[in-house]
């Protein structure tokens, strides 16, 4: 590991995160090991990953598209990397100054989503080689991801709610978990956590995205990055652009954005019938994901935010997949599961009309 001497930390709470600056004058950022909110990995195992993603499009595929990692130490848990300050988190603009004020910030993250998928597509093999020497992987936990969790748990929370899985259902969850536990072309490297959080953009001129926290990477369908621009992810009630936007300025036009990036590398994203099952499945899949928090959201107190979200969530895969003429069956199951949601929860029970995109979640 090369010598760095830090003369100044100021901790980046709540992260085991820290800005550091060298005896050089220099500022950087130092992640170290710690308990993660998502136990599905152990300690060492994110931090390898962490380490072989960022080197991988660094040195391996000459990529500007996250920070570079200037030092690591894996047996002392401790990683150096670039500081891409002054960029800030696009998700912090967006609560403090609306969607309005960054819609060109929003699409530079779409794009960076695209770009991404694009310009590792057919590399996992390089990419698996250089994590290898770091630590034993298996690509095939990376590539199933929540399809895996999906096929364990099924549709058992639909029982909860009184909403009956017919023969049809059942058979189109089955294809559309094979669409995406089979990627083909599709099959490229992700950060495992495609949200507005993990993206920093510069507040002023050029937007010079960069996307960050790389510790659940792995090469997986290409459309689970997308799914953030078309269902509310944990921060936000409503994410969906409207087709038709009203008002003076109009709204970022963010998933094409992102299709069309990821088409400069994956030419298949531009097969409409391709990537509508594909998108429509992996919002779906998301959704059906969060649906097991229903036991949870049950013990919250009436009112909160969580509830009305479970029920947008939902929603909003049912609107993408229909917009995009796919998944029938599994359009009418969400569709009833909001539904049945909105009679267990009345105060759950929301006008999605009135939710503006990048509605914040009340915490």
């Amino acid at each position: 590991m090369p010598v760095i001497k830090l003369v100044e930390w100021t901790r980046l709470e709540p992260w085991r995160v820290a800005r550091a600056r060298t005896d050089r004058g220099e500022t950087v950022i130092v992640k170290w090991m710690g308990p993660h909110a998502d136990g599905r990995r152990a300690e060492a195992w994110r931090l390898c990953t962490e380490v072989a993603a960022l080197r991988f499009l660094a040195e391996d595929l000459r990529v500007d598209l996250a920070p570079r990692v200037l030092a690591a130490d894996i047996s002392a848990g401790r990683v150096i990397l670039q500081d891409l300050a002054p960029r800030v988190a696009l998700d912090g603009l967006l609560r403090s100054d609306g969607i309005a004020a960054h819609a060109v910030r929003l699409e530079a993250f779409a794009r960076a989503r695209g770009e991404l998928g694009a310009l590792t597509a057919g590399q996992a093999g390089l990419y698996y080689r250089r994590r290898a020497d770091l630590g034993q992987v298996d690509p095939e936990t990376d590539r199933l991801g929540r399809v895996a969790r999906l096929r364990e748990e099924g549709l058992s929370q639909a029982e909860a709610l009184g909403v009956t899985i017919s023969g049809a259902v059942e058979r189109e969850f089955a294809r559309a978990l094979s669409e995406l536990a089979d990627p083909g072309p599709f099959l490229v490297l992700s950060n495992g956590d495609p949200e507005t959080n993990n993206v920093l953009v510069r507040a002023d001129g050029p937007t010079d995205a960069r996307l960050i926290d790389f510790e659940f990477a792995g090469f997986t369908h290409a459309l689970h990055d997308a799914v953030c621009l078309h269902v509310p992810g944990p921060a936000w009630m409503w994410v969906s652009m409207p087709a038709q936007p009203g008002g003076s300025a109009p709204l970022p036009q963010v998933a094409e954005t992102y299709r069309r990036a990821l088409a400069t590398g994956v030419p298949q994203a531009e097969d409409d019938r391709l990537y509508g099952v594909a998108l429509a499945a992996a919002c779906v899949a998301f959704a059906l994901t969060r649906l097991s928090r229903l036991p949870t959201l049950d013990g919250r107190p009436a009112g909160e935010d969580s509830r009305a979200q479970l029920v947008t969530t939902l929603e909003a895969a049912a609107d993408t997949a229909r917009a995009h003429h796919a998944l029938p069956q599994l359009t009418g199951l969400c569709r009833r599961l909001a539904e049945a949601l909105r009679s267990r929860w009345p105060d759950a029970d929301v006008d999605i009309a009135a939710l503006a995109p990048y509605t914040p979640r009340r915490r």
